[in-house]
C-alpha cells in the first residue's frame, strides 16, 4: 500500500469515481484533473490506452457534478477536501 496519508485503500471502481467527483486538491477540482488527464493523455499518445483512466473518467462523466457556492482557497493544507452532500 502506498505510503501517502491521503491513499483511501483499495476501493471499487465507482466508489473511486464518486470520491473523485467530489472532492478537491491543490490543483482544483478532481474532476476536472481526471478529465484533463484523459485528454492529455490521448492526444500525447493515443496508443497509451490507460483503460484505468478512461473507465474512471466514463464513470465520472456519468455522476452530477457537485453544485459549490465557492471553491476554497488552494492550498497544500487542504490537499483533499471532500465536500458533504446536503
Amino acid at each position: 500500500m502506498p505510503d501517502n496519508p491521503q491513499f483511501l485503500g483499495a476501493m471499487p471502481l465507482q466508489d473511486i469515481a464518486g470520491t473523485i467527483n467530489i472532492s478537491i486538491g491543490p490543483s482544483g477540482e478532481n474532476r476536472e484533473y481526471l478529465l484533463h488527464l484523459e485528454r492529455a493523455l490521448e492526444e500525447l499518445c493515443p496508443d497509451s490506452h490507460d483503460e484505468h483512466v478512461t473507465e474512471l473518467a466514463r464513470r465520472v462523466r456519468a455522476l452530477t457534478p457537485p453544485i459549490r457556492e465557492h471553491l476554497p482557497p488552494q492550498t497544500h493544507d487542504n490537499a483533499l477536501q471532500i465536500e458533504k452532500e446536503g
